[in-house]
């Protein structure tokens, strides 16, 4: 019989996670079935309510819903209560539901395929909101020497920092206060280059050698990864690994089986550019 999983959001018809899981059911054979479902804002529980009634094992959860499976879930893994958030919801075999956060293991495990490394580097995070908050454990639990969290809120980034200050050496500041400082790995949580602007950020925050990566994807390099190759980055990527990662995560946590991800990331870039191609 066929289980059957989905990912929930508004809107969601942007969503590649039916594709990605698609792909990940053809490495491995599992009989699964993945759609993308639009919710009402304010309907959250009533819709995963009825998806776990008529048999769903699992659900992926993006925006705006990730509070909302927070606090629908009835028990929660150490990085979602950390997170403050659940992207990922497991039906467990006592009916209960279990809610999870696979977004900063995603983009950790994403760093680490590409070769990158985070243990003993001064790390920057720009932003200190939910995007921020929920890479914050799997980050440090790669050991870096220092994460600083820079945002245009100073007090926020100081209670964000003070938050995981258990987990490792962390702090937060303004982006005025960044200047003279040079890290190892700039990572931007923000989604100021969505639309077509960044923090004021100073010059000559890279150390030689350091790597950026932005959170966000797009067929062309990110507006952040404009600014990073022009502030002498060595190495640049956007977060298109980080979907796929997270994704493939949700599907171990319900089918116990871990799917490769390169290959998908690697589809997934050539559709993207072909499709650009074809719309310009």
């Amino acid at each position: 019989m066929t289980d059957n999983y989905a990912v929930f959001g508004n809107p969601i018809a942007q969503s590649k996670s039916p594709v990605i899981h698609r792909q990940f059911c053809d490495q491995t054979g599992e009989d699964m079935s993945y759609t993308k479902q639009l919710v009402a804002e304010g309907e959250f529980k009533q819709a995963a309510d009825e998806f776990f009634r008529a048999g769903g094992r699992g659900l992926n959860i993006t925006a705006p819903f990730k509070l909302d499976a927070y606090a629908y879930a009835n028990a929660l893994t150490p990085r979602a209560k950390r997170a403050k958030a659940v992207n990922l919801l497991i039906k467990e075999a006592d009916g209960s539901v279990t809610g999870d956060n696979s977004d900063g293991i995603g983009m950790v495990n994403d760093m680490l395929n590409l070769g990158w490394d985070i243990q003993d580097k001064h790390v920057l995070l720009l932003g200190a909101g939910g995007a921020v908050r929920g890479v914050l454990q799997p980050l440090l639990n790669q050991n870096p020497a220092q994460v600083t969290i820079a945002n245009r809120t100073v007090e926020k980034a100081e209670e964000l920092a003070q938050d995981f200050h258990d987990l490792g050496s962390i702090d937060g500041c303004g982006f005025e206060a960044l200047a003279g400082k040079k890290y190892d790995l700039i990572i931007n949580g923000t989604s100021a280059g969505l639309h077509g602007s960044l923090p004021t950020l100073p010059d000559q925050l890279c150390r030689s050698g350091a790597a950026c990566y932005d959170m966000t994807y797009a067929a062309e390099p990110t507006l952040f990864m404009q600014w990073a190759e022009q502030q002498g980055a060595d190495k640049l990527s956007d977060g298109l690994g980080m979907l796929v990662g997270q994704a493939a995560e949700s599907f171990y946590a319900w089918r116990h089986i871990r799917p490769e991800v390169v290959p998908v990331i690697t589809d997934l870039r050539r559709k993207m550019k072909e499709s650009k191609k074809k719309a310009s």
